[in-house]
């Protein structure tokens, strides 16, 4: 319990808290998490895939993030944290999807032969959104 008020020390604006179905959430840390202001979630019984899921996220998210940034302080992870979830879901490719990312988006055409690509940064630069852009 005491990982868990040093996790979120103050009013975290987080619903939800899932948890897998390990003996070391007990009623009392469950209780805890209530207390919070979170409604803790826990995995389906015998679903190890579901702790895979979350597991792959956070492994993608410490590759194409954490990796190649040093965080200064606990605000700067939250806004890189912000950044990259917004890049995953708007512009990163995923095979699952076909090559779309979760928030499907409208493949760019070239308007005329005059249009250029241009690179729109995200994440601070480290990863790019690519589009078409009318020649000035």
């Amino acid at each position: 319990m005491q990982q868990l008020r040093e996790a979120f020390p103050n009013e975290s604006g987080h619903r939800y808290l899932i948890l897998d179905r390990d003996a070391k959430f007990s009623e009392g840390v469950i209780e805890a998490i209530r207390t919070m202001g979170m409604k803790p979630i826990r995995t389906a019984y015998q679903s190890p895939w579901q702790n895979g899921v979350a597991e792959r996220w956070v492994a993608s998210c410490r590759r194409d993030l954490l990796d190649h940034v040093i965080v200064l302080n606990e605000a700067h992870l939250r806004r890189l944290s912000r950044d990259y979830l917004s890049y995953y879901h708007a512009d990163r490719t995923h095979d699952g999807l076909e090559k779309e990312p979760p928030d499907r988006r409208m493949v760019e055409r070239k308007q005329t032969d005059q249009s250029r690509v241009v690179a729109v940064p995200r994440v601070g630069g480290l990863h790019h959104r690519y589009s078409w852009q009318e020649a000035a």
